[in-house]
């Protein structure tokens, strides 16, 4: 079993939200999920499609059968926090965060037999 791997850094949506859509296709085939994410009424499906797209692209490339992918890990990680903030009353500050993820998928090619 050979793993094929994608990754998108820097993708300016909370960690949080991003796993949202990664739970609720983890356990779907890649190829399903290209088919659901569309659907999804979140934004960061968008993203995460995106990155799936180029896991199956990269293991086609290598060889690989479509129908024969798998996921083994989608790993959402928390990039970098762009601090702000806005003006409040009495000359004060109010700071928030802006987060980033990081998207890696990891799919493999799973064999017809089983031994």
């Amino acid at each position: 079993m050979k793993d094929y791997t994608s990754t998108q850094k820097f993708v300016r949506i909370s960690p949080r939200k991003v796993r949202l859509v990664t739970d609720a296709i983890k356990d779907m085939k890649p190829m399903d999920a290209i088919e659901v994410l569309p659907l999804t009424a979140k934004r960061a499906a968008l993203p995460v499609l995106k990155v799936i797209k180029t896991a199956i692209a990269n293991a086609v490339s290598q060889g690989a059968n479509q129908k024969n992918l798998y996921f083994k890990e989608i790993q959402v990680g928390e990039g970098p926090r762009l601090k702000r903030g806005n003006p409040a009353s009495r000359g004060m500050f109010k700071p928030y965060k802006k987060r980033m993820s990081h998207i890696r998928v990891v799919i493999f090619e799973k064999n017809g037999t089983k031994s």
